[in-house]
């Protein structure tokens, strides 16, 4: 059991506005990783530790736990617990393709659906990836992705709109106001053309939760594949998309060069 002391940098736990609580829990507890106030390799408390530390439901200490998994900051070890990871994710050297290519498959239907397009502060996930920093305003896509009427993936595209990168560009802003019925790097192609890149693709497996359950019509403890991508520009860190898979998107095949 985790004391006072251990839990120091928690704390009482608010978001920012256009934050979800779930996110600001993630953010609270990735910044105690990566400044070692959680060492690598060591026992996470628990949810219900975790929970009356940051003031927050154990639903949300659950949801924020699911997302450290997702991107490799956490592990969870079956009738253990969960335990910070012994190294952080790194970036690899493939090239990215838009969701749309990723999923379409000849005599099928395949639409998107614009959940929100909102700024928000940038998670300690979120900001390396698109070259911010934490609580740098980003943006945020948010996409259902579906096949033939069936949802088929939730899919998350983030940028920076700080000055000076990017995503802050008139001719990328002009695309991005455009853009009606694309996923963000479709849109972010047409102005900077096909060859993006460096990036990388992860993927692992997670369960879909209950807040995602919902937009793909799952039970919240269904698995679902995560694609990762991350992509670079001029050499610098620039985009990053994580996808929730359903098993009914079936075979996929992810291209690189």
């Amino acid at each position: 059991m985790y004391d006072n002391g251990v839990l120091s940098w928690a704390g009482p736990l608010t978001a920012q506005p256009g934050m979800p609580l779930r996110v600001a829990a993630y953010s609270r507890i990735a910044e105690a990783v990566r400044r070692g106030s959680l060492l690598p390799g060591s026992l996470l408390p628990t949810e219900a530790e975790l929970g009356a530390a940051m003031e927050v439901s154990r639903t949300v200490v659950r949801e924020a736990l699911m997302l450290l998994e997702e991107d490799g900051l956490v592990r969870a070890r079956r009738g253990v617990g969960r335990f910070v990871a012994e190294s952080l994710p790194r970036m690899g050297i493939e090239r990215i393709q838009p969701f749309e290519e990723l999923f379409a498959v000849s005599g099928h239907a395949l639409s998107l659906q614009r959940i929100q397009t909102v700024c928000q502060p940038a998670s300690e996930f979120i900001a390396p990836g698109i070259g911010a920093q934490p609580e740098d305003e980003f943006l945020l896509w948010e996409t259902v992705i579906s096949r033939n009427g069936e949802e088929i993936a939730h899919l998350q595209e983030h940028i920076s709109t700080q000055p000076g990168t990017p995503g802050a560009r008139d001719d990328i802003a002009a695309a991005l106001a455009a853009q009606t019925g694309g996923t963000l790097l479709a849109a972010i192609v047409e102005v900077l053309g096909p060859s993006l890149g460096p990036g990388q693709c992860d993927v692992g497996l997670t369960t879909v939760g209950p807040s995602r359950a919902r937009l793909l019509a799952l039970r919240p403890s269904e698995p679902v594949m995560v694609l990762t991508q991350y992509l670079r520009y001029n050499g610098a860190p620039f985009y990053l998309a994580k996808c929730l898979i359903a098993a009914r998107a079936g075979h996929l095949v992810v291209r690189q060069t």
